[in-house]
């Protein structure tokens, strides 16, 4: 006799020999979930900040496109094709962004409000352009090879010329830098307050003896050095910035030079960086060296740093008004964009050192210093302010001065027992950043009695239930919050009282058991007497019922009742349970033989949304059978945990001619 099943319905055969055919199902659960998004690039060569639109430009060397956010580091736009782009510059009057495409060997123009390409111009070089500048009424590139052998170069691009009038806007062998003997395409840099000046850095990529810093004057019709320096200069030259407020470079992002006579003269150094960035205002901000990832912030002229980030970020650039520094942080999928506020403000660290324990209403003392990378002004001052359990918004003490050498201490008395948490501010001001500390101290507070009744008990389905939590005595408090936590992660835990315990300390609550509960009785403690939690757990059943339809009469064989079927009908059986996501119910089969009843088998079976799940039994196709079945609820194996196991009620099943 064969296993067949309709639609909601599952199927089990009684062979002649009792055997018993089981189908199983299987469930997919597909969960979706949102991702915060982010502004990251495989790898970049250039980032360029547009302080007229608020942007910041970067080049995504790895997808061949420009990517544009804005000064909260959220993506805004995006183009693509500039094949192998590496660094960005923007003109002059910031109406054009220029891409070089060292892949492709060209520079692109692109419009900074849409990112739409503009222009492209060719540039016949076997390597790059590399990196680009605009000042003097051009665009300035470098190129190259990387070779060994072939020399760097610059390139420029007058955006005046128009291809159509036959005219070629590109010039090459602007500035032949090969004549100081440096191969690969040169690192360049501008100033907005120094215009048509040109900084030109490269060291040689096969040799590190040949290295090359040059300033030019690109504002006439031909490039003219003003300063250079080649063959091995004090610094490493992996980076070259023009520096503002007169003749001088920051080389190798260490090194500061002076150029007033043509030659290159070192004036000040910082600690030993990879690059860095200078702001119009003179701020430098430098990437540390790699394996030690920091980004520093260096005020005009000072060589400590006022503020230290700890980013592994190998780019970063300055917005034109210095209010915020932006950072291209390294990370598994690339090189997300950070974004760094009021970067030239030194960040106090405050200490707090209250005692660990002490008694209420008795003094203490608290001290502590105030440590930043540019003192505090003479006779700053630190708000504290006490919070406890009578001030849970705090109160306000008096103001502490911080002395000469950065200490300070006071003294207090806790008026409240528990945690008293004593926090330490300051305000900031134009050097500083706000900062705040704080420290907790455990002042002593008695136990109070607490409990609550009904642990461990078993309910039916939908019983209401009474709890009923008793307080022992307190100072001021009289209230317990009575709280439910049905199982399952669908239903969260919920207050479902909070009041003042009557004369004998009690208060009750009820609670519809429709599952398994967690109840929580919480008295929130007072000045003198500690918070207290307790808890009980109650169980509760499913609702279960099995419907039976097929059979032409039901009779007592014996003193038992049954479901009469023509021995070749097919028993349908409609079990209703309590539903849960997911939940099956477990389908246990027994026949009748040999004077008891055995077990052929279980096997659980899915509910639908309706809490439903019918079987179909396969008749046993012989008289005389007697079979019997329920339907249980177990707790963990019905693929849920929310109720107790619970038992449906056995149907008796006959077969008769």
């Amino acid at each position: 006799m064969g296993v067949h099943s309709t639609v909601g319905t599952r199927s089990i055969s009684i062979a002649t020999a009792l055997a018993v055919v089981f189908s199983s199902a299987a469930l997919t659960v597909v969960v979706t979930a949102g991702s915060a998004a982010a502004v990251t690039v495989g790898s970049s060569w250039g980032m360029v900040v547009d302080g007229a639109r608020h942007r910041v430009f970067i080049g995504d060397d790895t997808r061949d496109k420009v990517v544009a956010a804005d000064y909260n580091g959220n993506l805004v736009d995006s183009v693509s094709g500039i094949d192998g782009v590496a660094d960005l510059a923007l003109s002059e009057d910031g109406s054009t962004l220029y891409a070089a495409a060292r892949v492709s060997h060209e520079i692109v123009a692109l419009d900074p409000a849409t990112l739409d390409v503009k222009a492209r111009y060719p540039v016949a070089a076997g390597s790059g352009p590399l990196y680009v500048e605009a000042t003097g009424g051009k665009v300035w590139f470098t190129y190259g090879e990387w070779d060994g052998q072939t020399e760097s170069d610059l390139g420029s691009i007058d955006p005046a010329v128009d291809p159509a009038s036959g005219d070629d806007p590109v010039s090459l062998g602007q500035l032949p830098l090969h004549n100081h003997g440096v191969t690969g395409p040169a690192i360049l840099d501008t100033d907005p307050s120094a215009p048509g000046l040109l900084a030109v850095g490269q060291r040689d990529f096969y040799d590190s003896g040949k290295q090359l810093l040059a300033v030019v004057d690109v504002s006439g019709p031909a490039p003219r050095l003003i300063a250079s320096q080649s063959g091995g200069p004090t610094v490493y030259v992996n980076d070259v910035d023009l520096l503002p407020g007169g003749p001088a470079v920051l080389g190798g992002a260490t090194k500061r030079y002076s150029y007033a006579d043509g030659a290159f003269t070192e004036t000040a150094s910082y600690p030993y960086g990879q690059r860095a960035d200078v702001a119009p205002n003179g701020l430098v901000a430098q990437v540390g060296p790699v394996g030690d990832y920091r980004v520093s912030v260096y005020r005009p002229g000072e060589s400590k740093a006022v503020r230290t980030y700890a980013l592994d970020a190998p780019h970063v650039a300055w917005a034109p008004d210095a209010s915020r520094l932006f950072a291209l942080v390294s990370g598994p999928g690339g090189d997300t964009l950070k974004v760094l506020t009021n970067p030239a403000l030194s960040v106090p660290a405050i200490t707090v050192n209250a005692p660990s324990t002490a008694t209420r209403a008795k003094p203490l003392t608290v001290s502590g210093k105030v440590t930043a990378t540019v003192k505090l002004p003479a006779g700053a001052q630190l708000k504290v302010t006490r919070t406890d359990m009578e001030y849970p918004n705090g109160k306000t003490l008096p103001a502490v001065t911080v002395k000469a050498d950065g200490t300070y201490s006071f003294s207090d008395t806790p008026s409240s027992g528990g945690t008293v948490t004593y926090q330490v501010s300051y305000a900031g001001d134009a050097e500083h950043t706000p900062a705040s500390a704080y420290d907790k101290v455990a002042v002593s507070l008695a136990t109070p009695s607490l409990s609550l009744n009904n642990n461990g008990k078993m309910y039916a389905y939908g019983a209401n239930v009474p709890f009923t939590a008793h307080l022992g005595s307190t100072y001021k408090n009289r209230t317990v919050e009575i709280w439910a936590d049905p199982f399952g992660s669908d239903r969260s835990k919920k207050l479902i009282k909070s009041g003042t315990v009557n004369s004998h300390g009690n208060i009750s609550a009820v609670v519809d058991m429709t599952r398994d509960t967690t109840v929580y009785a919480v008295f929130k403690g007072d000045s003198h007497y500690k918070p207290r939690t307790e808890k009980v757990t109650a169980y509760a059943k499913v609702r279960v019922s099995t419907a039976v339809s097929r059979h032409y009469k039901t009779g007592k064989i014996g003193s038992t009742t049954y479901y009469w079927f023509h021995k070749k009908t097919n028993p349908l059986l409609t079990t209703t349970m309590t539903y849960y996501p997911g939940r099956h119910q477990r389908f246990d089969l027994q026949a009748y033989y040999q004077g008891s009843w055995h077990s052929l088998d279980s096997q659980y079976f899915a509910l639908g949304t309706n809490g439903k799940s019918v079987v179909e039994l396969g008749a046993p196709g012989e008289a005389g059978v007697k079979a019997r079945m329920r339907s249980v609820y177990v707790n963990g194996s019905s693929g849920d945990s929310v109720n107790s196991t619970t038992y449906g009620g056995w149907k008796y099943l006959y077969f008769s001619n």
